[in-house]
């Protein structure tokens, strides 16, 4: 903070979201085991949670192939963490904590963000809401709220576009068939 850069926390458990929270980072990655005294912090700093749901598809796509894929030792702890996955997110939401998308790029495959839309609805988000986390409140986490996040004059105009309405299906921003990027069309007519 001192040179004016943000600081975002990769934490898992509760502990170690608490530490980070309390030392000031302006948000939580991953958050998986976040409990009701990291969500207080949450509330009280004003920090963003970026859940980063996706990262266990790689897990189930190379189990869905083969389900004996993995150890079974190995096979035990990945069961556990896709069942825990989107607890956190389904605390954070009805108590008001601030929610930026993320998707962990490097875990997940390049070109697969969209997915992230899909389970934070499935863990409690509305589809306004999840828009939100990936454009408004995602630019606010970045600082960089008066040049991106929102359609508007003199922000750049980054934008995606479908073929249907996203906030009564949120699946279909995985088919942007539009991309805009700073006012020039990329994809789409």
């Amino acid at each position: 903070h001192p040179y004016g850069r943000k600081v975002a926390a990769h934490a898992h458990g509760a502990d170690g979201t608490a530490v980070a929270l309390r030392a000031g980072v302006d948000s939580i990655e991953h958050g998986t085991l976040i409990d009701d005294e990291s969500i207080a912090l949450f509330k009280k700093t004003g920090a963003y949670y970026v859940p980063t749901l996706s990262t266990v598809n790689g897990y189930l796509e190379r189990i869905a192939k083969d389900p004996n894929a993995y150890p079974p030792e190995v096979r035990a702890k990945i069961d556990w963490r896709i069942t825990i996955t989107g607890k956190a997110l389904e605390k954070a939401v009805p108590a008001g904590v601030k929610i930026a998308f993320g998707t962990d790029a490097g875990v997940s495959k390049h070109g697969r963000n969209a997915d992230e839309f899909e389970l934070l609805v499935k863990h409690g988000m509305t589809p306004m809401q999840a828009i939100q986390a990936a454009t408004v409140n995602a630019a606010d986490l970045l600082g960089l709220a008066k040049e991106v996040g929102s359609i508007e004059p003199g922000k750049s105009a980054d934008m995606i576009a479908v073929s249907g309405d996203p906030l009564s299906d949120i699946k279909l921003l995985k088919s942007g068939g539009f991309v805009m990027r700073a006012g020039v069309v990329h994809k789409g007519q």
